[in-house]
C-alpha cells in the first residue's frame, strides 16, 4: 500500500489527480483504481474521485488494483550500454532521453523494455511494471542505474538506497559560481505549491541532502560552473530542485531552469557519473564509472575556462 499525506501544492485538488500523482499513473487509470476499491481516504473507502481533499488528508493507494493490461514486453531496438552483469545485478549506462520504466505518457520503449529483451528473466523480479527496477535516472539524464536480476538482489539494493550505503556521484553544469566551492544543501523537497508536477524546497517536504563541490568554472559562452554533487537522499528532481534552490541551476534544464536561455545545451546537465554498493552476493564494495556522455563533454570541450 502507497500511503501519502496530501501536501499543500494539492489542497483542494480532485482526489483522481491526487491518485494518478501518487500511482504515476494516468487520469483514466486511476478512475479504475478507485472504481476497483484501490483507494482509501483518512482509512475510509474512498468516495468519488471527484471530491476534492484538504492538505493534510491521507491518501492510501493499492498498486494491486492498478491496471496491468499493459505490461512492458521485450523490445530489442531499445538501445543501452552494459556496464556489469552478473547474475544478481546489471550495471546500465543509461543515454539521455530513455525513460527508466513505463508511466504515465510513457508506455513503450522505456528501459524497461529493452532490458526485457536481453534479460528474459527479469519478467519475474519486483513489480511486473517495473521489472528489476529499484532506482531511477530522470528520462533527461544519463549515466549509471543497477538492475535486480532476482528478488533477493532487489531487496538488498532497496535497502542500501533506504539507508543511503549506495552512493552516487553525478556531474552537473550550473549557471553562476557558488559562493562557496564546496556545500551541502540540506532542505525537504515535496510537491511545488504553485505546480504539483513539479517538485520544490518546501517546510513539510521529505528529507533530502546534497553534497556539492565545485570541480570548474567557464567564462564563455557565460559563466557557469561543473559541479561534482553526490546525493546523501535520493528524492525525485533532487539535485536539480537543490540546485535551482540556490540559484544555481542547472544548464539546459527546462522545467527548474528559471528561464534562462540552453547555452545548445539540449537536456538538463546532470551525468550519473559513479555508482558504488556492496554486492548482494558477496557483501564487497563494487564500483562503478561512466565517461561524462558524449553531447556534455562536447559541450565543456568547446567553452572557455
Amino acid at each position: 500500500m502507497i500511503v501519502e499525506e496530501v501536501p499543500a501544492a494539492l489542497d483542494g485538488e480532485r482526489l483522481d489527480r491526487i491518485v494518478a500523482l501518487i500511482g504515476d499513473i494516468s487520469r483514466a487509470d486511476a478512475s479504475a483504481v478507485l472504481a476497483a476499491g484501490g483507494v482509501l481516504v483518512d482509512g475510509a473507502a474512498a468516495p468519488s474521485g471527484k471530491v476534492r481533499l484538504a492538505e493534510g488528508q491521507i491518501v492510501s493507494v493499492d498498486p494491486a488494483t492498478f491496471p496491468r493490461t499493459q505490461l512492458p514486453e521485450a523490445d530489442p531496438t531499445v538501445e543501452f550500454v552494459v556496464v556489469h552483469e552478473d547474475d544478481s545485478v546489471i550495471v546500465v549506462d543509461k543515454p539521455a532521453g530513455l525513460v527508466v520504466h513505463p508511466g504515465a505518457g510513457n508506455r513503450t520503449g522505456t528501459l524497461a523494455h529493452g532490458l526485457l529483451a536481453r534479460y528474459p528473466d527479469l519478467a519475474g523480479v519486483g513489480d511486473p511494471l517495473r521489472p528489476g527496477i529499484v532506482h531511477r535516472l530522470d528520462a533527461g539524464s544519463s549515466g549509471l542505474l543497477v538492475v535486480a536480476r532476482t528478488d533477493r538482489a532487489a531487496e538488498h539494493l532497496i535497502g542500501q538506497f533506504a539507508d543511503h550505503s549506495c552512493t552516487r556521484r553525478y556531474v552537473a553544469l550550473v549557471w553562476g559560481v557558488p559562493e562557496a566551492p564546496h556545500g551541502i544543501i540540506d532542505a525537504p523537497i515535496g510537491r511545488d505549491r504553485g505546480d504539483p508536477l513539479k517538485m520544490a524546497v518546501v517546510a513539510h517536504g521529505r528529507y533530502a541532502r546534497t553534497d556539492y563541490r565545485v570541480v570548474g568554472t567557464y567564462s564563455e559562452p557565460a559563466v557557469v560552473s561543473r559541479l561534482e554533487c553526490r546525493l546523501e537522499t535520493g528524492r525525485t528532481h533532487q539535485i536539480r530542485v537543490h540546485l535551482a534552490s540556490i540559484s544555481h541551476p542547472l544548464v539546459g534544464d527546462p522545467v527548474y531552469g528559471q528561464r534562462r536561455p540552453n547555452l545548445g545545451v539540449q537536456r538538463p546537465f546532470l551525468h550519473a557519473a559513479e555508482l558504488a554498493f556492496d554486492h548482494p552476493d558477496s557483501g564487497d564494495r563494487v564500483t562503478f564509472h561512466s565517461p561524462l556522455a558524449a553531447d556534455l563533454q562536447a559541450w565543456l570541450d568547446a567553452a572557455t575556462p
